[in-house]
């Protein structure tokens, strides 16, 4: 019997630097084990950061952080994973292609980032990467899903519209219930040819209040999601058990 269809896929987003750039794709081959590819390879280290030699996963207090600059969540990207390149964008900074691995390029993105971090934090330092393993706030490899009627739901609870790239998702999914994926924990769902299972409800902290236009705090997205719902969580976390490739309008099947 044919698996129900409970959504499509509404947009891929991956983000290569951590805290620093959000991407549109169409396309993205799942691994089993595997974060989304080519998100979160990067991620810039503070003056304070308390790393590993060599760096391994660190929490994400040890990096810039959208929590920490609200101007980071305004950073729009373009990259090439086969050449390790990256181009970021900002209303306030020139557009500036780098390749992170590069030390001299990796100088330039920290002088790049420098004037959207705050001063009376310790100062962008360092350019991390840890082959194999992404750089996002969990150190296990998982995929975020959220839902474009859960944010439609959020919004006019707000009185605002507010843009996918606040959460900073890697799959939205569209035509499912309001908050229907929280009621996923635990259950597989199918996207094109790969599998994933759903871990866990994403909380959700201070930089989601941020508008990706701007670079600026203008919604209290915590308060609303506390007030209107009794938690803080949007989205949900995923693990990918069976590999493949998924694409946007894709159906999301149990």
């Amino acid at each position: 019997m044919t698996a129900p269809v409970l959504g499509r896929v509404a947009h891929l987003v991956r983000h290569p630097v951590k805290s620093a750039g959000y991407e549109l794709v169409e396309t993205a081959a799942l691994v089993p084990g595997a974060a989304f590819p080519f998100d979160r390879v990067w991620a810039v280290a503070h003056a304070a950061a308390r790393l590993t030699d060599p760096p391994g996963w660190a929490e994400k207090l040890q990096f810039l952080r959208g929590w920490g600059s609200a101007e980071l969540m305004a950073i729009r990207c373009r990259s090439v994973p086969e050449a390790g390149e990256i181009t970021l964008g900002h209303p306030r900074r020139p557009t500036e292609s780098f390749r992170p691995d590069d030390p001299a390029d990796a100088a330039r993105l920290i002088d790049w980032l420098r004037p959207l971090w705050p001063a009376n934090r310790p100062e962008p330092a360092r350019v991390i990467r840890v082959p194999g393993q992404a750089l996002t706030d969990q150190d296990q490899p998982l995929i975020s899903i959220n839902s474009t009627a859960s944010l439609a739901d959020l919004s006019e609870r707000m009185g605002q519209a507010l843009s996918i790239h606040r959460f900073r998702g890697n799959i939205w999914v569209e035509g499912w219930a309001a908050w229907a994926e929280l009621g996923l924990v635990g259950q597989e769902i199918g996207i094109g040819t790969a599998r994933l299972r759903v871990e866990e409800p994403i909380g959700r902290c201070r930089a989601t209040g941020a508008n990706p236009e701007t670079g600026m705090q203008d919604a209290d997205t915590l308060a609303a999601l506390e007030a209107g719902y009794g938690h803080t969580d949007f989205g949900v976390f995923a693990r990918v058990i069976e590999g493949g490739t998924i694409c946007s309008g894709d159906e999301v099947r149990t």
